[in-house]
């Protein structure tokens, strides 16, 4: 048995980090289809449109409340077939994560923890609205971090 971890009264040394998925939820949720029902005689052949944002809340020293709200949006030439909205929540025990690290666990990691319930709730929206399943791609959580990080960098001023 190797020794490395161990303390010298032979107890495993833990890492002090942690983290822990709380409980997952879904805040708000909207499904709006305005062109109902003369869309479903038309030629089903719609641009999909999504939007991503996230945002996160400290609610206790350690908790961390954290919201994904993808939009999706279907038009057909310039006219909105349907619009839905789910705001998917969750909240996360963090422990010694801090500065850049805290910043993107909760900016990449979480929302990729809570993206895929988003998109089965959205895609269970579509479905009974009538329309086609919409199976929404993954999303690269950190490139959007990545991004939005350098953006701000760029905006500071020098």
């Amino acid at each position: 048995m190797s020794e490395q971890g161990a303390s010298p009264q032979g107890t495993n040394v833990q890492n002090s980090a942690q983290f822990a998925l709380q409980r997952i939820y879904v805040k708000d949720v909207s499904f709006e289809s305005p062109r109902s029902p003369e869309c479903f005689r038309e030629k089903w052949e719609p641009k999909i449109n999504m939007e991503l944002n996230s945002r996160h809340t400290q609610i206790a020293d350690e908790l961390f409340e954290v919201l994904l709200q993808v939009t999706v949006t279907a038009k057909r030439e310039e006219d909105i077939v349907y619009l839905t909205e789910v705001q998917q929540a969750g909240i996360f025990l963090i422990k010694g994560i801090s500065g850049p690290a805290l910043a993107q666990t909760l900016g990449s990691f979480c929302p990729n923890v809570l993206f895929p319930y988003a998109r089965e709730a959205i895609d269970s929206l579509v479905l009974k609205g009538s329309f086609p399943a919409l199976m929404l791609a993954p999303v690269n959580f950190d490139a959007i971090y990545e991004h939005a990080v350098k953006q701000k960098q760029a905006a500071e001023p020098h």
